[in-house]
Formats: structure tokens, C-alpha cells, sequence
């Protein structure tokens, strides 16, 4: 799955736009790399995202399509 889909599902961002636009200006790690917004997620990667001043770093333990919101914490942790 795409990387910026992936954020949305998750709901680590709230808008595919937005998390394309993150990942474009650099502000999302995976493996402590930059990526792009088309690079394909796998269960144990390891996600940083810098908002603003803080950052989230998270393991990706699943991935999935289509989740729902309640279920949406279970595709990663919070390192």
C-alpha cells in the first residue's frame, strides 16, 4: 500500500492531500530515509512524522485497505 495511503487509513494524517504534501516536503521517515508519497508500506516499518515542532514515531504492524476507526490503532505502535 502507498505511504500516504497508509497514513490515512491509520489515520496518522487526517487527508490523503495532506499526508502527500508531508511526504513531498520530506517531513515523513521510514527507516530514518525520506520518502515519497508512492512508497510501499510494509509491516515492520518504522514511521516518523515531524509536525511542526514534534514528531511521531511509529512500527507499522499491519496494513490493511479499509479499517474502521475504532480498529485503526491496531495497524501500528507508538514507539
Amino acid at each position: 500500500m502507498r505511504l500516504d495511503k497508509y497514513l490515512k487509513v491509520s489515520r496518522l494524517i487526517k487527508r490523503r492531500t495532506v499526508a502527500n504534501e508531508a511526504c513531498d516536503a520530506g517531513r515523513v521517515l521510514v527507516n530514518d530515509k525520506p520518502v515519497k508519497a508512492s512508497y510501499s508500506v510494509k509491516a515492520g516499518d518504522i514511521l516518523e512524522i515531524m509536525f511542526g515542532n514534534k514528531s511521531v514515531k511509529v512500527r507499522v504492524l499491519d496494513v490493511q485497505e479499509t479499517v474502521k476507526k475504532e480498529q485503526a490503532a491496531q495497524l501500528y505502535e507508538y514507539l
